[in-house]
């Protein structure tokens, strides 16, 4: 069950019963509510569908109106939000289709608007759905690896999500968490990290966990813990988050998180709870029970020294971590830890130019760089490494800003300016943009010029430089020809040179039949452009054109006939 019915995780506080599945079919999830994702957490549970395809019918959980209707070429695809008399909304995400009757106000609303992309909110009570009423069919639209509904419930008033599994829908749970790996972290007087080390886990009986040997010895001051385990569930082979984890020092509870409620603007203090680099080099997901000063995340329910342990040589200190699933099947480990009696091993010096305070802006000017990071994106002092390289590759106009290094995360958005190292063409200069540099890839993180440099805000460390882009995009046919007779959609796969990242779009399109504006579907993961036949094409001779244009404004047009 999600829980047992005698202790729900909390209390009274949401109308067990009150809602029903979404889907007639047993609810298996591959994906809870708190799951660790990159830069946010998962706002809801994700519905496994029946035969692993789209077409499951999708239902009203309750009583109530759609609220927002949204169709998104990523993120949640077709989604629906419904809002109940209990004061908490409905969302249904990724779906294949709507009902005729909400595909028709939308497909209304698309042209009208001339754009594939809308987020409408029908007047209160247009559209009203019974408790089990079909809204939908369950998809894999937007942001979505695979057939599924992603559901969320949400306070409506502040639209904050909360786990829906504390609603008491009926998911078969009889699997207790399982630990992978803890990590120790050094910290010297000052709380900051000196260095790590990962241990593996042994696993005993009923849930239980213990190390190699009887107790840690670390050379340092005080300790961090970080632990990677995860949730599973009965009759399917996900590895899920966990519900909750606490923390005990001789016995005390000195730190403790649930996943009962994350409000969006939290959700990137992912970044801060999570061993951030252990994710982004390694594809590991550990939960920090030590608090950065910079997190403001609102999940911990305690946090006495801010889950440090202070360690001594001649007093061991007894660590027990306990992990719950929101049916209250517990995993546990427990070990001792104390201060290493043997000389420390000596830290390098952190290499650096700039000490960054989290809880200041922080500003650097020369006369190649301006860089602004505005109070609240760091999670942490930051020993800042700045450099530069000459940079002599064709379509680069400018050096190479390392800006520290890419496994070091950021909350909020900074603003960053380039000053070109020669001369840009006038006819390129509408073409050149901020480039992020990573890995051999390059990302277009979009720039306007201000003070002879070109601007850009940026969300991530790494290496910064000034690119151009002339290549347009490449349309390619997939289902086209001159002869569309029986065909009912037409298909153009549609790719570009350059990726974008942060606020920057990277493709924009508009397409006509005989100089009408026809509705075209964007896929964005499957870069993939598609036109079903409606009203708007009938019988006979037709002209195409489509105009496909990417991020700087290099454009490709697609003009052909066909007949139907």
């Amino acid at each position: 069950w999600a829980f047992r019915p005698a202790d729900p995780p909390a209390g009274d506080k949401y109308p067990v019963g009150y809602f029903r599945a979404p889907v007639s079919h047993t609810l298996l999830l591959s994906g809870t509510f708190g799951e660790m994702r990159p830069n946010h957490f998962h706002a809801g549970i994700d519905i496994k569908s029946s035969r692993g395809v789209a077409g499951d019918p999708v239902y009203a959980a309750a009583d109530g109106y759609v609220s927002r209707i949204k169709v998104d070429e990523s993120g949640y695809g077709r989604a629906i939000y419904i809002n109940h008399p209990n004061g908490f909304t409905t969302v249904y995400a990724h779906l294949d289709h709507f009902t005729d009757e909400l595909a028709a106000y939308v497909k209304k609303k698309q042209y009208a608007r001339k754009s594939f992309e809308v987020d409408l909110s029908p007047a209160h009570g247009e559209f009203s759905f019974k408790k089990g009423e079909q809204i939908g069919t369950m998809g894999n639209s937007g942001s979505s690896n695979g057939a599924h509904l992603h559901f969320e419930v949400r306070k409506t008033s502040t639209q904050k999500p909360v786990n829906p599994l504390l609603f008491g829908f009926n998911v078969v749970d009889n699997v207790r968490p399982k630990m992978h790996a803890l990590k120790a972290y050094f910290l010297n007087d000052k709380l900051e990290e000196q260095g790590s080390r990962e241990f593996n886990l042994i696993k005993l009986k009923n849930g239980r966990y213990r190390l190699k040997g009887d107790t840690l010895e670390l050379s340092a001051w005080g300790a961090g813990f970080a632990l990677k385990v995860y949730d599973h569930f009965d009759g399917v082979s996900n590895w899920n988050g966990i519900y909750s984890l606490k923390m005990f020092r001789d016995e005390e509870l000195i730190y403790e998180f649930e996943m009962e409620s994350i409000a969006f603007n939290e959700t990137r203090y992912v970044n801060a709870h999570c061993d951030y680099e252990e994710r982004v080099t390694k594809k590991s997901y550990f939960n920090r029970c030590f608090h950065l000063p910079g997190n403001k995340l609102g999940i911990y329910t305690k946090k006495i020294n801010n889950g440090v342990v202070e360690l001594y040589a001649n007093k061991p200190a007894h660590i027990k971590m306990v992990a719950a699933d929101v049916a209250g099947n517990e995993a546990t480990l427990e070990f001792w830890v104390r201060r290493s009696k043997s000389p420390a091993v000596p830290v390098a010096g952190k290499i650096y130019n700039y000490l960054f305070p989290y809880n200041e802006g922080n500003l650097i000017r020369t006369e190649g760089l301006y860089l602004h990071l505005p109070k609240g994106t760091l999670y942490e002092n930051l020993y800042m490494k700045y450099d530069v390289t000459p940079e002599r590759s064709d379509g680069c106009f400018s050096n190479v800003h390392h800006l520290h290094n890419y496994r070091t995360p950021v909350q909020k958005y900074f603003d960053i300016g380039i000053r070109p190292t020669v001369p840009i063409p006038a006819e390129l200069k509408p073409k050149v943009f901020v480039a992020y540099c990573q890995g051999g890839e390059v990302w277009n993180c979009g720039g306007k010029w201000k003070d002879g440099l070109l601007r850009a805000s940026v969300r991530a460390f790494g290496d910064y430089c000034i690119m151009v882009d002339e290549k347009p995009p490449v349309v390619k046919p997939v289902a086209f020809s001159y002869n569309m007779r029986g065909y009912n959609k037409m298909k153009f796969k549609v790719t570009d040179n350059v990726e974008t990242i942060g606020r920057v779009r990277a493709i924009s399109y508009n397409a006509w039949v005989d100089g009408q504006w026809i509705l075209m579907e964007y896929d964005k993961k499957n870069d993939m452009l598609t036109y079903v036949f409606d009203e708007h094409v009938g019988e006979g001779d037709h002209v195409l054109k489509l105009i496909v244009k990417d991020a700087v404004g290099n454009e490709t047009i697609f003009e052909k006939s066909f007949i139907r």
